[in-house]
């Protein structure tokens, strides 16, 4: 099996591009907006999932979550984080200040039109291009999270690990999930499933539908690589992305490797 064109990287947040004509609809001062991009973006996600050897297909989304929200329910009702000012557009910052006033209908269809739904377009592309060249696909959903709780966060627990991941009872069969942690732990961290973040983003094409997509969100904690208050890069960033790195090329070098060896038995 080619791997590189049975992978897709999901890197939704890690963009802090304020698009210049949407920039006067945040009411933050300029200082109160570089702030509150540091606690909300998983900086620097994009470079530390861009495996060298793995290249897969990498949908990045290109602005920042502060503008459109691309891993949020388009429908409020059933996106619980909207109830906190947080559903795929924000209205309320990290810690509950007014981040913009609630868009109009047409301004919210306006948005979703322009960002939401181009980017979930070629997510779904990404997946049916694997599906077509391999007959499977993993989906990494790539993240990242603050060392310390922030206050729009439902979990508050002090103590995180240094590794998440999230799972669906669907797309990640318990032997993802089996294989990764014991890679995380085997190279020194401390590893929890869904926490503090549960779940992983399936395209909604294949979003329990089509079995062959598999989906794994792996969030690393910030404080292992970067200055969770300045965004600064860590003195030791570029060990850290590398010895990541090797971890996740190995990780998914045994999941293909499973794939493959259970494929021959069907």
């Amino acid at each position: 099996m080619n791997t590189n064109s049975a992978l897709v990287y999901h890197v939704p947040h890690s963009s802090t591009t304020i698009p210049p004509k949407l920039r006067s609809r945040l009411v933050l001062t300029d200082e109160e907006l570089s702030r509150e991009l540091t606690a909300m973006t998983d900086l620097y996600t994009d470079e530390l999932f861009a495996l060298p050897t793995l290249n897969g297909r990498m949908v990045r989304f290109p602005i920042s979550r502060l503008i459109v929200d691309p891993e949020r329910f388009v429908d409020d009702n059933i996106e619980t984080m909207a109830r906190r000012g947080m559903g795929v557009i924000y209205t309320q910052t990290s810690g509950g200040a007014l981040l913009r006033n609630a868009p109009s209908a047409r301004e919210r269809a306006e948005l979703i039109a322009e960002f939401y739904n181009p980017h979930h377009e070629d997510l779904n592309r990404a997946v049916d291009y694997c599906l077509s060249s391999s007959g499977i696909c993993v989906v990494l959903d790539c993240h990242s999270f603050s060392k310390y709780p922030l206050p729009y966060e439902q979990d508050q627990e002090p103590v995180r690990p240094d590794i998440c991941l999230g799972t669906d009872d669907i797309h990640t069969p318990p032997w993802i999930g089996v294989l990764a942690k014991d890679q995380f732990k085997s190279a020194g961290y401390s590893v929890e499933f869904n926490r503090p973040y549960p779940g992983v983003l399936v395209p909604s094409k294949h979003y329990r539908v089509t079995p062959n997509v598999y989906a794994l969100m792996i969030e690393i904690n910030r404080g292992l690589y970067m200055d969770c208050l300045t965004g600064e890069r860590n003195s030791d960033f570029t060990e850290f992305k590398l010895r990541f790195q090797g971890i996740l090329s190995s990780l998914l070098n045994e999941v293909f490797g499973f794939i493959d060896s259970h494929s021959d038995k069907k």
